[in-house]
């Protein structure tokens, strides 16, 4: 199925433009850019979504969302909010999956690649449901700016139920350094120079959809996807 771009970007605009009334404010995000665009080459760059993904949500599921982000960013914090509720809405039908891929920003936030190795040094004992219930915390916690104290991180795996000398020592090694910068990379080779960067994947398209988009946006691309899709099985009764 191939989904007219206009449509994603118009409900965006129009639920964005709503969000800005309703706040008062302009949107937080962490570029100059807030309007969806097409991708101009540099997302089919991305590394394919695999198994090998943080994957919350349905892995086949009609819309993908992959999100590189930076865990000191504080546009990343509220919009790890607003994905939760992406997926506490669409994900249990199966219709979206959340991606979470690391984009950490050293010029900015020089903690924060490692804290994504923590992240992965969680995911290495105990797979996807501790990499989430350790990510979330660590989100929950953090002042953002670069202000969570380091020493919090083997705090955080014990919160969630990790061994922490274990954890201690994949840190301090730099067990999961390479996988980070590999992240990294692949966020850059992407298109992404701000964080968030989300690339919305229906089908054969991919649609970067730049900042920390409010709920409200998101949620009109999506319904925008859903309903083209019914609209277009019905036609074809």
């Amino acid at each position: 199925m191939m989904v007219p771009l206009s449509i994603i970007v118009a409900a965006i605009v129009i639920a964005g433009a709503l969000f800005m009334v309703n706040r008062g404010d302009s949107p937080q995000v962490a570029n100059d850019k807030n309007v969806p665009t097409k991708d101009s080459g540099a997302s089919a760059n991305m590394k394919p979504v695999s198994a090998d993904d943080h994957i919350l949500g349905n892995p086949n599921a009609e819309i993908v969302i992959v999100e590189y982000s930076d865990t000191e960013c504080p546009f990343c914090k509220r919009f790890h909010e607003t994905m939760h509720q992406v997926i506490d809405e669409y994900g249990k039908d199966g219709k979206v999956a959340w991606v979470y891929r690391h984009f950490p920003l050293a010029q900015l936030h020089p903690k924060a690649a490692k804290e994504a190795e923590a992240t992965e040094c969680a995911f290495d004992q105990g797979g996807n449901t501790a990499f989430w219930s350790y990510t979330d915390r660590l989100y929950e916690i953090t002042p953002s700016n670069n202000g969570l104290d380091l020493d919090q991180l083997p705090v955080i795996a014990g919160e969630v139920g990790l061994d922490v000398v274990e954890f201690e020592r994949c840190l301090d090694d730099g067990d999961n350094k390479k996988k980070v910068q590999d992240q990294l990379a692949d966020a850059f080779a992407s298109g992404g120079r701000g964080t968030p960067h989300n690339i919305m994947i229906v089908g054969d398209e991919r649609i970067e959809i730049p900042g920390a988009q409010p709920f409200s946006a998101i949620k009109a691309a999506i319904d925008a996807v859903l309903e083209e899709d019914t609209g277009t099985e019905d036609s074809t009764e």
